[in-house]
């Protein structure tokens, strides 16, 4: 049974994504929420499996509720708003959030940005079926676990994806579209900022300097490559 969490304050826009779910999952839980603070009450009580949360919301915005779930939980999240500017995609991928839809959408389109985000959560196979160790970093795909020196680092659903298949060609770049294509889908084949920004957040949990990365290193316009030496 799937839970979902929609923080929403237009009644329309709600009630057509309470729709779409219900047919889409007919035994999915589904819990509304108007505002920000109601947003937080629900999710800590309701455990989601998923959440859409809308940019502009009354406070606090989606963007801080965004922030404050990651904190707690590393539970899909995709996010709305009206606002089709690169900056809040970027802004809301930063903050942890896994997908990004502007309105007006098309309804079949969320819904199946939400599929895609439960597939990668919960139903699609890892690249890696054992504990992988490269230079001081241990990925452990059966117990979801990273540690760099034995100490561990938190990471999201997708942020783990992608490192788990950095690390499974260590040493060896990876092109953008194949990491896309693995990590996400077909349908963000094309989405390099995305990938950008999630490097990113891994270089910065990883401890890399971001000018000069030593884990994640950039092979320009072509992918990335995990390296598989000791940070000194």
């Amino acid at each position: 049974m799937v839970r979902l969490l929609i923080a929403e304050d237009a009644q329309d826009v709600a009630e057509g994504i309470v729709f779409g779910v219900r047919m889409m999952w007919p035994d999915c839980q589904v819990v509304v929420a108007a505002d920000g603070r109601a947003a937080l009450a629900a999710f800590v009580e309701s455990r989601p499996d998923i959440v859409v949360l809308d940019v502009s919301m009354p406070p606090p915005d989606g963007f801080e509720v965004c922030q404050r779930i990651r904190e707690l939980s590393d539970v899909p999240i995709l996010m709305l708003t009206v606002r089709d500017d690169t900056l809040d995609k970027v802004r809301a991928l930063d903050l942890g959030a896994d997908d990004y839809v502007t309105k007006p959408f098309e309804p079949l389109e969320l819904l199946a940005r939400l599929r895609a985000l439960l597939r990668r959560q919960t139903g699609r196979s890892l690249p890696l079926s054992r504990a992988i160790t490269v230079g001081d970093v241990t990925l452990d795909p059966a117990t979801r676990d990273v540690r760099m020196r034995d100490v561990r680092i938190a990471l999201t659903s997708s942020e783990f994806r992608l490192l788990a298949a950095l690390m499974r060609d260590a040493g060896s770049v990876v092109p953008h579209q194949a990491l896309l294509r693995e990590i996400w889908g077909d349908e963000y084949s094309g989405d390099i900022q995305s990938l950008k920004v999630y490097i990113r957040r891994l270089r910065q949990k990883l401890g890399d300097d971001l000018k000069q990365p030593h884990h994640i290193q950039s092979d320009w316009g072509v992918g990335y490559r995990f390296s598989g030496s000791q940070r000194p």
